[in-house]
């Protein structure tokens, strides 16, 4: 067994990839950039190289700097972890040249499960289903459309060398081809270096469903069952669990031994994926392999017991696998949900910031894979994850639910985060009933920030919550120092919560029962002011919800709702109806930015007139390609930026002559 492994990426990964180490009595070696000298990463390791400045082409990506830390550091072995290289050949090639141990498949099963092309042409020859398509890189438009009037339409523009959701795009007609093309191959280029794109036909309303395999290097190969990805956006996973609830025990066995089949024509060893798209009558076609740890790894090693780290590092070090597939079975049920810094209410745009306030949730079947603490920077230079949420319990039904209130209760202040967005999925009646599709999220989810609208009775008992908090607030205002001797607190019976807008009066009819439209609800309130988390029992029903203060009131957040619930009394609300309302900012002849990033081009030129829908600038964030587009016609002003410029969120990008407002920016809340 190794004595010290070198782990060559950050984040959630890294320290997940130490955990194990430590099991094992492994000392381990991170290394990191300029901008994450304080990462936890870093701080739970054994010891830690700096291995460049924060753009991650010359820190985590620079093969020649990560070789020089193992040899800096005396590291026997390397575990890549999931992304920057950990499915590069070269970095393979140049580990095993430097002596030392490469924790994973050997380079040429990943050059060949790497290029999306070949890797297809494999699967065919190893007697797998695989998606029909053109089987070589379109090289310009007019072909493509050759191969598209073949295959017909809808077609999936994919790149040769892509991964985790990027470089791909969905063409439903041929208007979009040509767009679609131009797109793909700026994203590939920019991400993986490899401008070359492919296509094949895109599966109406499938399923996305992964079998696990393990390879040792004395060809013992199993399958480790499968997990349900279909819950996606933008073609990266949102939620997955495991086992799928769609499969029957034929079609997962059928799936296992073809994943199986392709592992052992390429000469596969560690732990990979092969990944499959599933349609309604079961039949399954072949998508591409990934040779690495997948980041939802997690809800294989709830079901099955197997700590997958583990066994990587074991068949690295010459061990063979401990079991046979007779061995192996599904216990239970897991589910994982990705917790990201992104704004869902400004079209799920990358969110940056340091995490101001940061609680993990606690509870049975619970585990929190994440590589930050209190005070970690979420940085523009890497991928926005925050955690990964993983519950898991005896059936579907436990699992879900545990995840939900374990979201529920997780405190991330600083950054925005899909935390709401999540729990609203994974309570909506189609997820619960198990009917998933990779467009889930598109067809259940397409109305914006308002993911949930709760039912009147849900609202009216948040808007008695929000009394009851503000009476709490009320309460210890009353017994400050100073106050006038003979002074004795009433609090006031009648009560008005704005709840989104919506008045909502509540009456105080004895301690702790409060009336909305008639309805009694008896409130027990575990919360202290100051606290995020609140907790209460209303009507004998327990009740979980995050609150944070305004001025007059709360942004509550339950149950995938956030709402803003301005509380007063009823007098005071009075009051306030009688004074004017001041007028709202006109910035229609704005385009600002919607999030930090790095332009990448500039579509219009000052004098230009522009129509709705029309593309103003790209925008790069986090590897993706944003394409930022006219809300109506006008005349652009003035243009404030150039290509590579740099900006952050709200830096003004052009004005308008005439109003005209960009897509990805949400008109500004009517204030209060």
């Amino acid at each position: 067994m190794f004595r010290k492994i070198l782990i060559a990426n950050r984040g959630e990964i890294a320290c997940r990839i130490i955990r194990s180490c430590k099991r094992l009595d492994i000392a381990t070696v991170a290394i990191h950039s300029d901008a994450d000298a304080e990462a936890l990463h870093v701080r739970l390791a054994g010891e830690a190289v700096a291995v460049g400045p924060a753009a991650a082409s010359r820190s985590y990506l620079s093969i020649d700097a990560v070789i020089e830390a193992c040899r800096q550091s005396g590291a026997e072995a390397v575990h890549p972890g999931y992304g920057f290289l950990s499915e590069n050949g070269d970095f393979i090639e140049a580990v095993e040249a430097a002596g030392i141990v490469f924790i994973g498949p050997p380079s040429a099963a990943v050059r060949a499960m790497g290029d999306k092309i070949t890797s297809k042409r494999l699967a065919e020859k190893a007697g797998v289903n695989t998606i029909p398509g053109h089987p070589g890189p379109v090289e310009d438009v007019d072909e493509a459309q050759a191969i598209a009037q073949t295959i017909g339409y809808p077609l999936m523009i994919k790149a040769a060398a892509g991964g985790g959701g990027k470089g791909m795009r969905v063409v439903h007609d041929g208007t979009g081809l040509a767009e679609g093309l131009k797109r793909t191959r700026s994203e590939a280029k920019s991400a993986f270096g490899d401008a070359r794109v492919f296509l094949e036909k895109f599966v109406t309303d499938p399923r996305h469903i992964e079998i696990q395999v393990l390879a040792d290097g004395q060809g013992n190969i199993v399958h480790l069952f499968e997990r349900e990805c279909s819950v996606q956006r933008r073609h990266q996973k949102v939620i997955e669990e495991a086992p799928s609830p769609f499969l029957d025990d034929a079609t997962r066995r059928a799936m296992g031994a073809q994943a199986v089949r392709l592992a052992e024509r390429v000469g596969y060893v560690s732990a990979g994926t092969v990944e499959f798209v599933v349609d309604a009558d079961c039949n399954f076609y072949f998508l591409e392999m990934n040779t690495r740890l997948q980041v939802e790894h997690p809800v294989t090693e709830c079901v099955t017991g197997i700590d997958l780290v583990e066994q990587m590092i074991r068949i690295a070090a010459g061990e063979a696998l401990p079991f046979r597939q007779d061995d192996l079975r599904l216990d239970g049920w897991a589910m994982e949900a990705r917790l990201y810094a992104e704004d869902p209410a400004r079209g799920f745009l990358p969110s940056t910031g340091r995490l101001r306030r940061y609680r993990e949730p606690e509870g049975q079947g619970i585990r929190i894979d994440s590589g930050v603490d209190e005070g970690s920077e979420i940085s523009v230079h890497y991928d926005p994850m925050i955690a990964k949420v993983i519950a898991d319990g005896p059936d579907r039904e436990t699992a879900r639910s545990r995840l939900s209130a374990a979201l529920e209760a997780f405190v991330v202040r600083g950054p925005e985060t899909n935390a709401s967005f999540l729990t609203a999925l994974l309570n909506h009646p189609n997820f619960v009933a198990g009917d998933l599709t990779t467009n889930f999220i598109d067809t259940h989810f397409s109305a914006g920030a308002s993911f949930v609208e709760p039912e009147t009775k849900v609202r009216h008992e948040l808007a008695a919550i929000a009394v009851a908090m503000q009476m709490k607030l009320a309460h210890r205002a009353s017994r400050i120092s100073g106050t006038l001797p003979g002074w004795i607190y009433c609090p006031d019976k009648d009560w008005c919560v704005l709840l989104e807008a919506e008045p909502i009066a509540i009456r105080l009819e004895a301690p702790d029962t409060y009336r909305a439209d008639g309805e009694a609800f008896e409130i027990a309130l575990d919360w202290r002011p100051g606290e995020l988390l609140a907790r209460a029992v209303v009507n004998g029903r327990r009740v979980l919800l995050q609150a944070d203060p305004l001025t007059e009131g709360f942004v509550l957040r339950h149950r995938g709702a956030v709402l803003r619930a301005i509380v007063r009394t009823q007098f005071a609300a009075d009051l306030v109806a009688r004074m004017p309302r001041k007028a709202q900012a006109d910035r229609r002849q704005l385009l600002t930015s919607p999030m930090p990033g790095q332009i990448v081009s500039i579509a219009v030129a000052p004098g230009d007139t522009v129509e709705a829908g029309q593309e103003l600038c790209v925008l790069e964030a986090m590897k993706m390609e944003n394409v930022l587009r006219a809300e109506g016609a006008g005349v652009i002003d003035d243009v404030r930026v150039q290509p590579r410029d740099n900006v952050q969120v709200d830096d003004i990008l052009l004005t308008f002559k005439e109003p005209a407002r960009e897509s990805a920016q949400p008109p500004a809340k009517e204030p209060v």
